[in-house]
């Protein structure tokens, strides 16, 4: 049985009965994509014929590119129906791990909208910006204060971004100590850009490994460390959702050997307001500002990655930057930064301008609305939160670091309770769907076998979380119940069936009817 919508169903099962000839579900509507809607024999406005020129495409245009034409309440109808499918936090919990999907208050974004901040064009006199420059002024100092270190740079676009800042201005230090280092070490439970990010710059990349309780091996690290070894990488807390309580240790040991600590900040959120990483020895940290500090990421963009560094790395960190010279605001660019200045022996620039101004006062409004006790509420909550996750549900799930003590913000399974149902980690979270919920993390970190990392962040209600972890668990007793081939095939009440994701990916159909997919 085959509806309009290609979806097949087997004639008299109750899924067949339940279908319908439009695809719609009662208000779950079926939407198809856009060029199915339209064509281009019309168009939904009145234009005057474009008169005839000469093409500047030199003879690269061979055919219509077939835009679809459709009226204006077509449009809002599809791009309204869209986004009915798209699943946001507004709509649910967002379990989500090492990406946290918080609240986005909304008086963010009445801030980043206000004219003085949202319609400026980055060369603009600088006379003319002066309070947008005291907004990145004012955010710099809150990110110095809160972490502990005496500098930052604002303008990486984004945490990967701000590795590549920070893993520059320690290549720089070492350049202007006339050494050339090769290589930096990577703990496993490191996140993955940390290796990507040192091999980009031209380090060799060299794990060290994890102890039995998901901890870097210090006596592994202390054995590896040489005057060959630029920096250490680490990401605290690690993917694995656990503090690194030797953080000191491994600081010292790293500096002893006349190398750098970079330090992935994307888990800021279990401690912010509670550690400050200078005081751990730290001598760069990136700052997911969409992470910690709530504003919205996801689909690409738009993302923040501000790195703080310690005084012995703050004279190689990027222009520009912004100066307060008491009056007066400036962007110190290139040509001006020498002498005494912060950034006496900058590597250059990151990026053409400053930084993502939206981002900047949206994190800007989050941390000045919380204030200090606040903020130290949210990794309270946070870290209370995860913890509740990953007590109330180890005794039918495995946590593979459940006896390490108590995680941070993010509660860690593994698949070793699915041993034998022949249900996969995959079929759990394509069941969760059904269940109204997006899916944790899956299959990350890669440490862990099946990982199912999950992230319930500071701002769900305890009604909230018992909801979500009724819910595991009843999924949980229905796969040990020996129902796998119901998980198999979920999920069922979704816009689309479970897709063969390898071939998506290999073979993409951007267009399609119901004989297309036949033919397939």
């Amino acid at each position: 049985m085959l509806n309009r919508t290609g979806r097949e169903t087997a004639p008299g099962t109750a899924e067949a009965q339940a279908d319908t000839f439009t695809g719609n579900r009662g208000l779950a509507l079926e939407e198809p994509l856009i060029f199915e809607i339209g064509d281009n024999a019309r168009t939904g406005v009145d234009l005057p014929a474009p008169p005839k020129v000469a093409s500047r495409l030199g003879g690269l245009e061979r055919e219509a590119i077939g835009l679809p034409g459709l009226s204006e309440p077509e449009v809002v109808r599809h791009y309204t129906r869209l986004s009915r499918q798209n699943f946001a936090i507004d709509m649910g919990l967002f379990p989500l791990g090492s990406c946290t999907m918080k609240h986005n208050p909304r008086l963010n974004e009445k801030m980043a909208r206000l004219p003085g901040f949202s319609d400026i064009h980055p060369l603009q006199p600088v006379d003319s910006v002066q309070g947008a420059l005291e907004l990145i002024d004012s955010l710099a100092h809150w990110l110095k204060t809160l972490t502990g270190m005496p500098e930052v740079a604002m303008s990486p676009k984004a945490g990967a971004h701000g590795e590549l800042c920070g893993m520059l201005a320690i290549r720089a230090a070492h350049e202007a100590r006339g050494e050339a280092r090769k290589v930096v070490l990577v703990p496993e439970s490191a996140h993955g850009t940390n290796p990507a990010t040192a091999a980009f710059c031209g380090y060799e990349v060299e794990n060290i490994p994890a102890t039995p309780a998901g901890r870097v091996d210090l006596s592994a690290l202390k054995a590896r460390l040489g005057p060959d070894v630029a920096a250490v990488m680490i990401t605290n807390p690690n993917t694995c959702g656990l503090f690194e309580p030797e953080m000191i240790a491994i600081s010292q040991a790293v500096h002893a050997a006349g190398a750098y600590v970079y330090c992935d900040g994307a888990n800021f959120n279990a401690i912010v307001g509670k550690v400050r990483p200078g005081d751990l020895g730290i001598d760069a940290m990136h700052i997911n500002l969409h992470k910690t500090f709530s504003t919205p990421h996801g689909g690409g963009g738009p993302g923040a990655g501000p790195v703080v560094f310690s005084a012995a790395l703050a004279p190689f960190a990027p222009l520009p930057f912004v100066r307060h010279t008491g009056t007066h605001f400036e962007l110190v660019e290139e040509e001006q930064a020498h002498g005494g200045d912060a950034h006496a022996k900058s590597f250059g620039r990151m990026v053409a301008f400053h930084g993502q101004m939206g981002m900047f006062v949206r994190a800007l409004s989050y941390i000045m609305s919380h204030g200090a006790d606040g903020l130290r509420q949210v990794a309270e909550d946070a870290v209370l939160n995860a913890n509740y996750v990953l007590r109330s549900l180890d005794d039918v799930m495995t946590a593979p670091f459940g006896a390490s003590g108590p995680c941070m913000h993010e509660a860690l399974f593994d698949d070793g309770f699915l041993e034998g149902t022949g249900v996969s980690t995959l079929d759990i979270a394509k069941a969760l769907i059904d269940e109204g919920y997006h899916p944790m993390t899956m299959y990350f970190p890669l440490v862990v076998h099946g990982a199912m990392l999950i992230e319930p962040t500071e701002t769900e209600s305890k009604a909230a979380l018992d909801q979500f972890i009724a819910t595991l668990r009843h999924l949980v007793a229905r796969a040990k119940a020996g129902e796998a081939d119901y998980f198999r095939t979920a999920p069922y009440f979704a816009p689309r069936r479970r897709l063969d994701e390898t071939l998506a990916a290999r073979k993409p159909v951007l267009s399609w009817t119901p004989e297309s997919i036949a033919a397939e």
